[in-house]
């Protein structure tokens, strides 16, 4: 479950410590997806079943809400450390023992293609992107959709702020990953 959350973190989530004794981890959600938000509630209570899950409702604006949770524990399991920086500037990237384990992999996956992927068809043809900024993240994806026997592409563009965007795609197969991950945005 570890690897679901990082996966989500990764993609969607964004570190602080507002209140000086705890790092608390918001992932933002799409209002269009409840049953995604209610999953990623269910799993980090799962995980930290002390601790108080809560949704954020942001005043003018209903196209989005925050699922925030407060915890230490964040920064033993999450890839990139508060008060640095970004997670690009940060290199945040999958860690290693997901990466060496097939069933984490698969979980990690999950997490980040719910999070900063989307499924859509291109000219009749199914198709899996992920996309993001931070390079190192993008490279992680690819090598572990290779590890579980697809061939996705790894492109990079130049993005009208100045940063680079990273998008790993999955053309061929994508039906068979979209069933192998149990990926569902809704």
């Amino acid at each position: 479950m570890w690897a679901y959350v990082i996966g989500v973190a990764l993609g969607d989530g964004n570190l602080s410590n507002p209140n000086g004794r705890a790092i608390r981890l918001r992932v933002t959600c799409d209002a269009r997806y409840p049953i995604l938000g209610k999953h990623i509630i269910s799993s980090l209570k799962f995980l930290l079943p002390n601790n108080a899950v809560s949704i954020v409702r942001v005043p003018g604006k209903n196209s989005y809400f925050n699922i925030s949770v407060y915890s230490n524990e964040f920064k033993t399991w999450l890839p990139w450390q508060v008060g640095r920086g970004t997670k690009e500037s940060q290199g945040a990237h999958v860690p290693v023992w997901i990466m060496r384990n097939k069933s984490y992999i698969k979980e990690c996956l999950k997490g980040l293609i719910q999070t900063d992927g989307s499924i859509y068809r291109d000219r009749g043809y199914l198709m899996v992107n992920f996309t993001n900024h931070t390079r190192s993240l993008a490279r992680d994806v690819y090598d572990m959709l290779v590890a579980s026997g697809y061939r996705p592409t790894l492109t990079s563009t130049p993005s009208n702020r100045g940063k680079t965007k990273y998008t790993v795609r999955l053309a061929r197969e994508a039906q068979r990953l979209i069933d192998d991950l149990n990926l569902f945005k809704a």
